[in-house]
C-alpha cells in the first residue's frame, strides 16, 4: 500500500508474515490499517480468546459474585453488614462494596438505584429483587443456573438457593 488513505480489498484478508518476506514494519502497518478499517465499519476486534461484552460478567460483578459465596455460613442477622453477619441488603453492600461499587443499604433503595434488566439478559452477580405488596422484600445475587447467593432471615445463614418465586426482577449495578 502506498497511502494509508487507501482500504484494503478486504478486511479479513492477513497480513504479510515476517516469514513471507515482509518487514516487521510492512507487518505492523497492515495489521493496524486492518484494524482501523474493522473500527471504520463498525466491527469487534477482540483478542484471542476474549469474549463479548454481552457475554462476559463485568469484572465487579464477577468479583461481587465471588464475595458473597466467600461469606457461606455467616449467621443472618436483621440490619447486619458485614464482615461476619449480614442481611440480605447488607450481604450485597458488602459484596459490591468490596467490588469497587456503592450501592445504598436497602433491598428497596438498591432495586431504585440499579439499571433494571429482563430475565432473558440476567448474568452472573446482577442483583435478583423480589416484590411483594410493599414492594421489595429481598435481594440476593445472581449466580447462574437460576441460584442466587443471599442472606435469607433470622436462624438462617448466607448459602446458594434456587430462586422460589416468579415474583423478581433483575438489576444491574452500574
Amino acid at each position: 500500500m502506498s497511502s494509508l488513505n487507501q482500504v484494503p480489498s478486504q478486511a479479513t484478508s492477513q497480513a504479510p508474515s515476517p516469514a513471507s518476506g515482509a518487514s516487521p514494519t510492512t507487518t505492523r502497518l497492515a495489521c493496524a490499517v486492518s484494524a482501523l478499517t474493522l473500527a471504520a465499519v463498525g466491527g469487534t476486534l477482540l483478542a484471542p480468546g476474549a469474549v463479548p461484552d454481552a457475554q462476559a460478567a463485568p469484572a465487579a460483578a464477577n468479583k461481587a459474585l465471588n464475595v458473597a459465596a466467600s461469606k457461606k455460613g455467616s449467621p443472618y442477622q436483621w440490619g447486619a453488614t458485614g464482615p461476619y453477619r449480614f442481611d440480605c441488603s447488607g450481604l450485597t453492600l458488602y459484596s459490591y462494596k468490596k467490588a469497587g461499587k456503592s450501592l445504598p443499604r436497602t433491598a428497596q433503595a438498591q432495586y431504585n438505584k440499579t439499571r433494571s434488566i429482563p430475565s432473558s439478559s440476567r448474568r452472573k452477580g446482577d442483583l435478583v429483587f423480589f416484590h411483594g405488596r410493599g414492594g421489595v422484600y429481598h435481594v440476593g445475587i445472581y449466580a447462574g443456573n437460576n441460584k442466587i447467593w443471599h442472606a435469607p432471615k433470622t436462624g438462617s445463614w448466607v448459602k446458594l438457593d434456587r430462586i422460589w418465586s416468579r415474583s423478581v426482577s433483575y438489576g444491574r449495578v452500574r
